[in-house]
């Protein structure tokens, strides 16, 4: 018989990596029982040492790739799982144009044999990390959860493809509910400085490349296009604090947790844009430092501006993202100033 209230225990794929860890501390201080995986191709354990540190509670952390039906079904078998978090997958648009096939296996195959173990075991909630990139390059913004979905690189395709097999998924099975979160560009750190994002090499993401060269771990910026129809030529996003995002999972799990046979989709942004000048020059504020930049080529699949509409979320989630660019570039900048080598210093 499943547990009420927050007793439950939640499955968190990817739960090393950058928002897993966040959504980790989120869970633990509502209350809820967290069993983490994640493969470390973009995670590192030592996230879940700090996710521990914080909240003063255990953490049972697998080390697993999910394509791995033996190792994903071990971990079902040993904790009772009531809910699933799936942030596991790749994320790098060029690297999707470049790498394809690695995309479609790790974030499309992944996810199949994630549900198969789901249904064996009876586990019937799941909230699923998807991305703006299916909207490719929008008619309009605002981007709505009704607007035309059309990715523009297989980063984008395989959170669609998953997308449309969750929701087949769901029509063959009464008693399975999905949410599916399409966010914008998650930014920030948790504030004690602690966890925070901690790429591999290069970052390919732009607040720790703009954090990076503030901390003269890099010469200067390279802005990827000024060409674009926008502003100031750069391309504009919609900037998120990644603790705004955890919470909205959270209150996403417990309107699933209300409900048999649930299929939603929301928007999580601020709904505003910032471009990638306007980011550069918030965060020389707040670290008093200046940013070298300099413009090169476009990257293959980027858009000129995307931004969402997050009225739905808003509305019917009851869920707003409540911090401001200066708040999410301060407590990047504190992350980067307390941790100069990310997880490994």
């Amino acid at each position: 018989m499943k547990k009420e209230g927050k007793q439950r225990t939640v499955l968190v794929t990817g739960g090393a990596g950058y928002i897993g860890s966040h959504t980790c501390v989120e869970l633990l201080e509502q209350g809820y029982n967290v069993v983490a995986i994640d493969n470390l191709a973009n995670g590192n354990a030592r996230a879940i040492e700090r996710v521990e540190a914080i909240t003063g509670k255990k953490v049972p952390f697998y080390v697993a790739d999910l394509r791995n039906n033996d190792s994903l079904d071990q971990v079902f078998s040993e904790h009772q799982i009531d809910d699933v978090i799936h942030f596991a997958g790749y994320k790098a648009v060029g690297e999707s144009v470049e790498k394809p096939l690695l995309y479609y296996s790790n974030n499309v195959s992944a996810t199949v044999t994630l549900l198969e173990v789901m249904q064996k075991h009876e586990v019937r909630n799941f909230v699923f990390s998807s991305s703006c990139t299916v909207y490719g390059n929008p008619d309009q913004v605002p981007v709505k959860e009704t607007d035309t979905l059309a990715p523009t690189n297989p980063y984008g395709r395989s959170k669609r493809m998953v997308e449309q097999i969750l929701e087949d998924f769901w029509r063959a099975n009464e008693n399975f509910s999905v949410t599916i979160l399409r966010y914008f560009n998650p930014i920030g750190a948790h504030p004690s400085g602690l966890i925070g994002e901690d790429p591999d090499g290069i970052p390919n993401n732009l607040l720790p490349f703009v954090s990076r060269v503030a901390a003269g771990k890099l010469d200067s910026l390279n802005v990827f296009g000024g060409d674009y129809d926008t502003k100031d030529g750069t391309g504009v996003r919609d900037y998120i604090h990644v603790i705004d995002l955890a919470k909205a999972h959270i209150t996403a799990l417990e309107e699933l947790q209300k409900a048999k046979h649930l299929k939603e989709i929301y928007n999580l942004g601020t709904g505003r844009g910032y471009s990638v000048l306007e980011v550069v020059e918030a965060f020389e504020k707040v670290s008093e430092t200046k940013i070298p930049y300099s413009i090169t080529e476009r990257r293959p699949g980027d858009v000129d501006e995307t931004y969402a509409d997050p009225r739905k979320a808003n509305e019917e989630l009851g869920w707003s993202a409540d911090k401001d660019l200066k708040e999410m570039c301060s407590d990047m900048w504190n992350w980067q100033v307390k941790n100069p080598s990310g997880y490994e210093g």
